[in-house]
């Protein structure tokens, strides 16, 4: 059995992280009211954006664009975001297991990664590097967004990737936060956008349809990328205040506990004390 000094000790070091955990919660639940509505207000546009591109290229019909074929590349781009920080649950290793479990093989694929657990975990998994952005989640920026689309698009027209992908959580609310894997381009036309729109007016552009492209991808996937860093702050102040909620609680067990084995402890050595000075002053007598 510890003894009552290994007992306190121990009880003043969880308390001390007792307090670290609830102060992390409090600063952690202040980022997500603010994050929240940030997530709340782009999720539409997100979504929208997403099915109004495939929904305009579906009424356009067959278009001979690279940003719709694609091209010889075998090479996929994945923009990862992640967190800069751990103390969040599962939020950094979801993102990564979805990416490395998507079925995609670790030769072709190419990691442009938004957050330093994400660059750290696919290092030790050995997969490339392209590039490393991770100041952008701090505080995530549409001018921030337009640079690194510029980037990828710029190597998609030059044959050095063929596809691009984005790796974000999206948030549905303060505790569900889902891993998504989505493909940005070429663009894939879904069978409920192919189904439904053939049937209406077909979509004419006023100037040639590649020019039309040209300003209209850029656009989308910027919007696209800006969307998922928004959401993805918002689910990992969510996944941290849940993680630091959970550690305060068990700190909190931890401590009743203790003070129980402490109380016992200190019992125990009161009785033998009392018994010592009985036995004593019996054999005096």
């Amino acid at each position: 059995m510890a003894s009552m000094r290994d007992i306190k000790r121990r009880k003043s070091s969880i308390q001390s992280t007792g307090q670290i955990t609830k102060a992390m919660k409090l600063v952690s639940t202040v980022k997500l009211q603010r994050s929240k509505q940030a997530a709340i207000n782009s999720k539409d546009y997100f979504n929208y954006m997403y099915r109004t591109v495939q929904s305009m290229l579906a009424k356009a019909g067959s278009i001979n664009h690279s940003f719709v074929k694609g091209n010889d590349s075998s090479k996929k781009a994945v923009i990862m975001i992640t967190g800069n920080r751990g103390l969040a649950g599962g939020y950094n290793s979801n993102i990564v297991k979805t990416v490395t479990r998507s079925g995609m093989s670790k030769d072709d694929m190419i990691i442009y990664s938004v957050g330093k657990k994400g660059r750290e975990a696919m290092h030790r998994h050995g997969y490339e590097l392209a590039a490393d952005y991770s100041t952008m989640i701090d505080a995530p920026q549409y001018d921030d967004a337009m640079r690194l689309s510029a980037v990828l698009l710029n190597a998609f027209r030059n044959g050095e990737i063929g596809e691009i992908y984005l790796a974000y959580t999206g948030f549905k609310n303060t505790v569900v936060h889902e891993p998504k894997l989505i493909k940005l381009l070429p663009v894939e036309l879904s069978e409920d956008a192919e189904t439904n729109e053939q049937s209406k007016v077909p979509m004419n552009f006023e100037q040639e349809e590649e020019e039309a492209l040209e300003l209209i991808i850029p656009k989308y996937v910027t919007s696209l990328i800006y969307g998922g860093m928004i959401e993805s702050v918002a689910s990992e102040n969510g996944a941290r205040m849940q993680a630091m909620d959970n550690a305060t609680s068990n700190a909190e067990e931890m401590i009743d506990k203790l003070t129980l084995q402490y109380n016992r402890a200190r019992q125990g050595s009161i009785t033998q004390e009392l018994t010592e000075i009985i036995a004593g002053s019996q054999a005096i007598s």
